[in-house]
């Protein structure tokens, strides 16, 4: 990667980190917490789904492993919370691989895809929802002891930081595999599948490869979830909420591309702010703007928010060569 690759990064990145000193309002602190971790969310699916064309309906697997990973290893084996949260990452790249594996070796693709990652998120909701290590339907509740030690500050703006953090790696990664073999790979297989293959691209390999990072960062967001509200259930864990998110994040930011997953989260939960707080609490009002800014944004800018501001960059260029 060359300098070019990493400073439109690193100064979105800065200006997110300034936030925290200068604005001591706990709503706004939360509000970025929660968007880092849709953020996180849906950069791990926009590698699979936006580079590697393998859309997934059922990240909320992957997000609730790595949660109830951090969450019960630190409950009933009372391990650390840096370290559980490592461990969580692992155990939902673990998964990733295996759900992958057991995927494309059978030769899915397409919406049996889709729909097996979505029956495998369920799966999951339903045993966790039943089982007595996660506390079943009640829950379960990470002990508050408030030092850094165990992954708990006093001042919200130490996650915002640590999210940041955490996107920011995944920024730096997914323009590192654009730049790298395995982003041309990964677009081969996206593009044609049997062409790549044709042209000695191994796409389960590939494929593998892709939904195992994938679910280790989707994983990564949900330890931080996990961390900043210390309380799980199967409905949070492993909801449909999630899914949803992840998914429609980068078909919003842009599909494909490197800040279109943290453009999206930002536009939609700012959007969510904005309607809960002029219509008041209507049940279910958010999910109605996200669908009509879905349907708006797949009829006039398929591109997303990322490449129309690009497309409008280009038009702007073009005027005044023409004018010359």
């Amino acid at each position: 990667m060359t300098a070019r690759d990493v400073l439109p990064i690193v100064v979105v990145v800065a200006l997110l980190a300034l936030i925290p000193p200068l604005v001591s309002s706990n709503t706004v602190l939360n509000f970025l917490v929660f968007t880092l971790i849709i953020a996180l969310a849906a950069q791990g699916w926009n590698i699979l789904g936006g580079y590697g064309g393998q859309y997934s309906f059922g990240h909320a697997v992957f997000f609730g492993t790595g949660a109830y990973a951090t969450a019960v290893l630190q409950v009933h084996a009372g391990l650390n919370a840096w370290l559980t949260f490592g461990l969580g990452i692992a155990a939902g790249a673990l998964v990733g691989f295996v759900i992958g594996f057991l995927s494309f070796r059978s030769g899915l693709r397409g919406s049996y895809f889709a729909l097996v990652t979505l029956a495998f998120a369920e799966v999951f909701r339903i045993v966790a929802n039943a089982a007595g290590l996660t506390g079943g339907a009640a829950g379960i509740l990470i002990k508050l002891d408030v030092r850094p030690e165990n992954f708990q500050f006093q001042s919200r703006g130490a996650f915002v930081w640590i999210g940041l953090g955490l996107v920011a790696a995944v920024l730096l990664a997914t323009r590192a595999i654009e730049r790298a073999r395995f982003g041309a790979y990964l677009t081969a297989v996206r593009e044609n599948e049997d062409a790549a293959r044709a042209l000695g691209v191994d796409p389960f390999r590939v494929k593998l490869a892709a939904i195992t990072l994938s679910a280790a960062v989707t994983a990564a967001a949900g330890c931080l979830y996990a961390q900043y509200f210390l309380f799980l259930d199967a409905n949070i864990a492993y909801g449909a909420w999630i899914s949803v998110e992840a998914l429609v994040a980068p078909i919003i930011g842009g599909i494909g591309t490197v800040f279109g997953p943290l453009v999206g989260a930002l536009a939609l939960q700012g959007l969510g702010h904005l309607t809960s707080h002029v219509a008041g609490e209507v049940p279910g009002i958010d999910l109605v703007v996200f669908g009509v800014l879905l349907i708006v944004m797949v009829a006039f800018a398929p591109e997303g928010i990322v490449g129309l501001l690009a497309r409008l960059r280009r038009l702007g260029r073009r005027r005044p060569a023409e004018a010359t």
